[in-house]
């Protein structure tokens, strides 16, 4: 392989390396490291419509939506999993996707940024297709409030 060829290979590499990580920052604008410690988050909206971060689930990075018609903080199986919860008890849901069986739990502890909550009421939901579903039991202890393609969520009392 010619000096040149690899050159050409190399600036390729390096522009498709670009690329994906713009398109990532485009896609998941609402990181751990750029929310900061602050009381108050402010998560842009994606390009879907939703509002997507990375939180801590007792102590454990996961990507979740932010979802404010939601009543509870709902967890695949997977995170569920990768985090060791046991649940407590079964209940019947009633979801968009209709009726399925869910498992009551509780999180130690749940951080977005600097706001963070201890002993939220979650539910491990095997049927959720996605990774964590932030709802009510979470946000409910929180200001929130959405304006111009952001949320902003303020901690109201120390837990």
């Amino acid at each position: 392989m010619s000096r040149n060829t690899l050159a050409v290979l190399c600036i390729w590499f390096i522009l498709i390396g670009a690329i994906y990580t713009l398109a990532d920052r485009i896609q998941n604008p609402n990181t751990l490291q750029s929310l900061g410690e602050s009381n108050t988050v402010k998560l842009k909206r994606g390009p879907d419509g939703h509002y997507r971060s990375e939180a801590l689930i007792n102590g454990v990075k996961v990507d979740v939506l932010v979802d404010t018609g939601a009543t509870g903080v709902a967890i695949s199986q997977k995170i569920a999993d990768k985090l060791q919860i046991k649940s407590i008890n079964a209940i019947r849901t009633s979801t968009a996707n209709g009726d399925s069986i869910a498992y009551m739990t509780r999180l130690s502890s749940v951080q977005i940024g600097g706001i963070r909550a201890k002993n939220v009421s979650a539910m491990i939901a095997p049927t959720l297709e996605g990774d964590v579903l932030l709802g009510m039991s979470f946000l409910g202890r929180m200001d929130v409030r959405l304006y111009q393609g952001e949320m902003t969520i303020k901690q109201v009392k120390d837990e």
